[in-house]
């Protein structure tokens, strides 16, 4: 990063405490960093303190007679090699989406032909809100990146989705968006991992073998691609990839609900969860105790969220996961067509085959193609499989295009 010039802009939320360490871990990257605070933001944090750890003096207002004698708002909105806004608020996000330019960060969004990114901090229920997502879903559509937010305790008291990401990671990402593109640069992946758990009665649930390794080394490839990844995550015990959003759900259903709020925008699904195919007809409220020598379970059919995705009316590219433990390349194929997928990627499993372990083998198919990736580390495949999709997915929507002009 060394000579990238970063505009940070830093709007009005108690997040801004952690701005300034901000940039100091973009200095130390090499960047240099001119800071743009808003009204709100000096309401949180002294200017002073960003001129301390910049080295640059801070600007405050479009409105500063001296700044723009020389229009230097245009100046700097030429100066930037990107502008970050973190904290970004859900009024700032609101304003921005909707093309306001009456303070001077504002402004600077408008003026510049920079990447612009933004580090979402708010409440998890101002997250949540609908019109907050319809910004956020145009925002994204206009080739905004948004990095976050995180999970975790918030100033208000409560936990959840809306937290800034921490500097370190912010710092991270920018750099990462700073090197040569990845064959995934600008491209939004939802990828669901892991195995559901359907419950039976308050302590007890049906669930299966899946470990969500798979997932979460495709979702960690995926982001090195450079992708803006969300991981929607089933109950495992494995740490969040770096730079990669993730959700947290229990059961098919509340996996269905959180792929859904994510699929808008999305360029490519990946499906490597094992959700479950039944769940009890009617849980028990309580426990079930132990009355007799045997226990019937009414089971009916979960929602196909592969399917339902794949049958959206515009799409993203789908890629599908089979587990099987027989007729690998049969079912797989049989699974590919009948889905309408765009790609599969199938793997032999059984009595100490892939579960719970740190390698994996696979076969992938599409529908012009076929490759098969050898054993390997479940981390060095998913490299093998995100730029084969990368690449499959660039050809297809080539052919598609030639076809739109042909037409």
């Amino acid at each position: 990063m060394r000579g990238t010039r970063i505009l940070l802009g830093v709007t009005g939320g108690i997040a801004a405490y952690k701005s300034p360490d901000l940039v100091r871990r973009l200095r130390e990257r090499g960047a240099e960093v001119q800071v743009v605070m808003t009204a709100g933001a000096r309401e949180f944090i002294a200017p002073m303190t960003f001129q301390a750890v910049s080295g640059r003096d801070v600007r405050l207002d479009l409105w500063d007679a001296a700044g723009e004698a020389a229009m230097s708002h245009i100046e700097l909105a030429r100066w930037a090699d990107l502008v970050l806004v973190a904290p970004a608020t859900a009024n700032f996000v609101a304003r921005l989406a909707h093309g306001h330019a009456d303070d001077l960060l504002t402004t600077l969004c408008l003026a510049t032909s920079a990447p612009v990114a933004l580090a979402p901090a708010m409440n998890r229920q101002m997250w949540a809100n609908a019109a907050t997502a319809a910004n956020i879903a145009l925002l994204r559509s206009r080739g905004i990146a948004i990095h976050g937010p995180g999970v975790g305790d918030q100033a208000c008291g409560e936990t959840g989705d809306g937290r800034m990401l921490e500097p370190i990671e912010l710092a991270d990402l920018v750099m990462q968006a700073g090197s040569p593109a990845g064959v995934l640069a600008g491209k939004r992946v939802v990828i669901t991992a892991g195995p559901t758990r359907e419950r039976i009665d308050p302590v007890r649930f049906i669930s299966n073998r899946s470990s969500g390794k798979m997932g979460f080394a495709v979702a960690s490839a995926a982001q090195a691609a450079g992708a803006e990844v969300v991981l929607v995550a089933g109950p495992v015990a494995l740490a969040t990839p770096p730079g990669v959003r993730r959700i947290d759900v229990d059961d098919a259903a509340q996996m269905l609900a959180a792929t859904f709020a994510e699929i808008a925008g999305t360029d490519i699904f990946i499906a490597t969860a094992a959700v479950a195919d039944y769940r009890p007809a009617q849980p028990a409220a309580k426990k079930i105790k132990k009355t007799s020598e045997s226990l019937a379970l009414e089971m009916q059919r979960t929602t196909d969220i592969l399917a339902a995705v794949a049958a959206l009316a515009e799409p993203p590219f789908v890629v599908g996961f089979a587990a099987e433990t027989d007729s690998v390349e049969q079912y797989a194929r049989q699974k590919l067509l009948k889905k309408k997928l765009d790609m599969i990627a199938a793997n032999e499993v059984g009595h100490d085959k892939v579960f719970e372990k740190d390698d994996n083998a696979l076969l992938v198919l599409w529908r012009t193609g076929r490759r098969e990736l050898p054993q390997a580390p479940k981390s060095e495949l998913a490299k093998q499989l995100v730029a084969l999709i990368a690449e499959v997915y660039t050809e297809t929507r080539v052919a598609t295009r030639q076809e739109q002009v042909r037409a």
